[in-house]
């Protein structure tokens, strides 16, 4: 194979795998969507982002910041007073045909298993698919999505409905483990194969459906040990998938 085949086929081997791992997080995306559905909201501060226009009740709840209590099929919301000014609570009763949006922020801890990792061509090798062990601690900022309304009532009454959806950006940094062998040291090969020691930091994006955590991640490695300045990977860029648990 000539040099200008072997390289068409590295990109077209990256297109193909990028475009699977696109298409693989867009699917794990939309099965979390069905596991997103809560009852009750945790009393805490919450911001409202959206409220339908026939909604004329939302229409008089504050634009800002807001202390959030939930009661079957109302919202108490309180707006945090100004110095001397009166506490003043909004009711609001949820309706089936009216949908209100709140966004509350917070700190993100998880902890990440990555079950692969895509390398890109380097130093002559192919692109590559690792599926050694990888764990991570992340830690970024996570905004979670609350749309309310109710089910239509029934002889038991209104049941409210809240649809959840978690996204959030950090930075994460763990360890793991990398096949290393002479085609991956450079000019002074391993005389031995073995499993190298790696550890990784980098960039993710997560979204959580309340029941687990999934993400797309970008990370550089270090190869541990007197191979790592001579590994072809070392502090190049890879793409992988993050699976987690919310720790918070």
């Amino acid at each position: 194979m000539t040099p200008h085949a072997r390289h068409s086929w590295d990109w077209r081997a990256t297109q193909c795998l990028a475009l699977w791992l696109a298409v693989g997080s867009m699917l794990l995306l939309g099965s979390c969507a069905v596991v997103g559905n809560i009852t009750q909201l945790d009393d805490g501060y919450y911001r409202v982002v959206r409220r339908s226009t026939r909604d004329s009740l939302a229409g008089t709840i504050p634009n800002q910041q807001l202390y959030v209590q939930q009661h079957a099929d109302t919202l108490l919301l309180t707006p945090n007073p100004a110095p001397g000014a009166p506490i003043a609570t909004y009711r609001y009763t949820m309706q089936p045909n009216h949908r209100l949006l709140l966004l509350r922020r917070r700190l993100d801890l998880d902890v990440f298993a990555l079950p692969f990792k895509v390398r890109p061509p380097q130093g002559g090798v192919p692109v590559q698919l690792n599926t050694n062990f990888n764990a991570a601690i992340y830690v970024g900022r996570r905004l979670d999505f609350y749309s309310l309304h109710t089910k239509r009532a029934t002889p038991f009454g209104a049941t409210p409905h809240i649809r959840a959806t978690g996204i959030g950006y950090g930075a994460f940094v763990g360890m793991g483990s990398t096949f290393v062998s002479a085609d991956v040291t450079g000019p002074r090969p391993t005389s031995a194969d073995y499993e190298g020691l790696v550890l990784h930091g980098g960039l993710a994006a997560i979204y959580d459906a309340r029941a687990f955590n999934i993400g797309l991640a970008t990370g550089i490695d270090q190869l541990m040990g007197a191979d790592g300045p001579y590994w072809i990977y070392r502090h190049k860029p890879w793409f992988g998938v993050l699976f987690g648990l919310d720790l918070n």
